[in-house]
């Protein structure tokens, strides 16, 4: 017996010992990955940089110390920022020839889209060539791919060229089955977020507005690749309308969507072709990852001015609480801009907005934030793909505001929902309440009963009352008359293009051009560009990240699992969320 327990000690012993072991062999690995992933790249002559497009964007890229652990398939995640500094160092670097784009999938909004293409356009003025290749053109990846010197398509594939839609799911009779109504308080004949718990199909004003938004996004997509593909807009409508995804690929070419096939294996003969290298040479191609560790080609800048972009992107407090997203925090925004405004080495903020919107209170802070740093310093707003809402309550009130033609913005409305869950509670599986009370609303809210005539009418004055400040907000921010203001506002949602005519947004252009803008308004000649708020280090997200957290995202971001990991996010923003908001619909699928 003695032996036994000798030799079981021994054994735990030893499995405890070897698991210390591979815990600090394994956290040497990680440290040593992560060092060389930040080693610095160095350029060979005849490079090509490749965009190798498969995954989703984000204004910033965030990695995740244990994602390459996990990594299930080629999905990836990108940061619009890399992207854009990449195609900038790429035309700066003599040694780099040319871009290959190859397009497979990339979820992102319309105007990011659209800036990368202006990178891309900016790039090929330079005189270096820019190709794409896909076996299959998605319509965003064809539209992206247009800006290209030559299209290259697999000879069995097509391009999914057949307009934009816009598709809205709605839940009333579902909620109505499991005995729950959704009371609804909002300000605004086309805000529309709240239509899917009231309707079981758009509303006239709804599909009045969608129907505006999407025919300028689809408008500014076809003047775009017409002039590219030096080809009419009527023509692109009629490939639209024939569907040329089930064409065949010599069809393609025939209208003029696509230049050559090609096999994707003989791409890179191609490319050596271009750069001027043997097919027996070897191709150095620089992918995004190795693009982002290449130095700068200018001089440090030594005069300790600085011009920041601050980036506010996500929910606005929707997803406070949320392990997968931090969202836009209302209260880190507000200390991150008031630490920007004390900095005296700051000269001008250029506030990069991309956000649907979400808590009116939320917004409110950090549009007060941004009121008292413009008092210091000029802030320019440089909208992504979306600024609505909330996401224009904060940017309402810089010196100048730029968006793309297609960034959805203005929705200057907001709405209140609290669920009446009595059906749900009684009938379905028979739980009962009885209050009491020692004042009149002492129970507003609870959800085991309809609103009564007097919370009702409280409510819809406190409505009434945040969308008069929303109103005051963005016309004094504006410099627009309220009445005039009002009849933008009622909750429509605009695109950038229109939103310039209405004057909503000063410039249409990309963060470039707000960075410009910033830069003429400090009136410096000598500066560094630096973003806040700054990105967490390796280090860093292991110190104060959960692991077993760090390797469900990755696993779930990275896997067949991704789907699930949106619903996540999705339940995760419902969780405590203001009932009060200024924001887009948690879903409007444009496709």
């Amino acid at each position: 017996m003695k032996d036994f327990l000798k030799y079981t000690l021994a054994t735990v012993v030893g499995l405890i010992l070897a698991s210390i072991a591979l815990f600090f062999i394994s956290m040497l690995t990680l440290f040593g990955m992560a060092s060389a992933s930040e080693s610095e790249t160095q350029v060979e002559e005849n490079s090509v940089m490749m965009l190798n497009l498969n995954g989703t964007l984000n204004e910033r890229n965030q990695e995740m110390p244990l994602q390459f652990l996990l990594q299930r398939n080629e999905l990836s995640s990108y940061g619009l920022d890399d992207i854009l500094s990449s195609v900038r160092k790429a035309k700066e670097n003599e040694k780099i020839k040319g871009i290959y784009l190859q397009c497979n999938m990339l979820a992102c909004g319309h105007a990011s889209l659209q800036e990368i293409r202006n990178a891309l356009e900016d790039f090929k003025s330079s005189g270096k060539f820019v190709v794409a290749y896909a076996d299959q053109y998605l319509q965003g990846m064809y539209y992206l791919a247009s800006v290209a010197d030559k299209v290259m398509l697999n000879p069995k594939g097509g391009v999914d060229w057949r307009g934009v839609a816009s598709t809205r799911t709605f839940y009333k009779d579902l909620l109505e089955k499991v005995g729950v109504e959704m009371q609804v308080f909002k300000v605004g004949t086309y805000k529309s977020a709240v239509e899917p718990y009231m309707l079981n199909e758009m509303s006239d004003a709804n599909r009045e507005q969608v129907e505006c938004y999407i025919g300028s996004i689809w408008d500014e997509m076809t003047a775009a690749v017409a002039q590219s593909r030096h080809l009419t807009v009527e023509q692109l409508q009629q490939a639209a309308d024939r569907m040329m995804l089930f064409e065949t690929a010599e069809e393609n070419v025939k209208v003029g969507l696509a230049d050559t096939l090609i096999y994707k294996s003989d791409v890179k003969k191609y490319l050596k072709q271009l750069v001027g290298i043997e097919e027996d040479d070897k191709l150095h191609v620089l992918d995004l990852q190795a693009m982002i560790n290449v130095k700068k080609s200018v001089p440090r800048d030594k005069s300790g001015n600085i011009i920041a972009i601050y980036y506010a992107f996500g929910g606005i407090d929707d997803s406070s609480s949320s392990s997968f997203d931090e969202g836009i925090q209302s209260a880190k925004v507000v200390k991150d801009l008031r630490l920007l405004e004390e900095d005296e080495d700051v000269k001008a903020v250029v506030l990069r907005v991309n956000s649907p919107g979400g808590s009116a209170y939320g917004s409110e802070q950090i549009w007060y934030a941004v009121k008292q740093l413009k008092e210091k310093k000029p802030v320019i707003v440089s909208m992504g793909d979306y600024a609505a809402s909330g996401g224009y309550y904060i940017s309402c009130n810089a010196d100048t505001i730029v968006a793309e033609p297609t960034t959805l913005t203005g929705s200057i409305g907001i709405f209140g929902m609290f669920p009446n869950a009595s059906k749900l509670m009684n009938d379905k599986i028979g739980l009962h309440t009885s209050t009491v009370k020692t004042n009149r609303f002492s129970d507003f809210g609870d959800i085991s009963r309809p609103m009564n005539a007097d919370e009702k009418a409280v409510m819809q004055q406190y409505i009434n009352r945040g969308y008069d400040l929303f109103l005051t907000r963005c016309s004094e921010g504006r410099g627009i008359d309220k009445a005039t203001m009002d009849g933008i506002a009622q909750g429509r949602v605009w695109t950038g293009a229109k939103a310039l005519e209405l004057g909503l947004v000063d410039v249409l252009g990309g963060i470039d051009k707000a960075l410009e803008i910033a830069i003429d308004k400090a009136g410096v000649e000598a500066y560094t560009v630096m973003s806040y708020p700054e990105k967490s280090n390796f280090m860093d997200q292991l110190l104060k990240g959960n692991i077993g957290d760090l390797l469900i995202r990755s696993y779930l971001g990275r896997s067949s699992f991704g789907p699930l990991m949106e619903q996540i996010r999705f339940v995760e923003q419902l969780e405590g969320v203001d009932p009060i908001q200024a924001r887009l619909p948690f879903e409007l699928n444009i496709h």
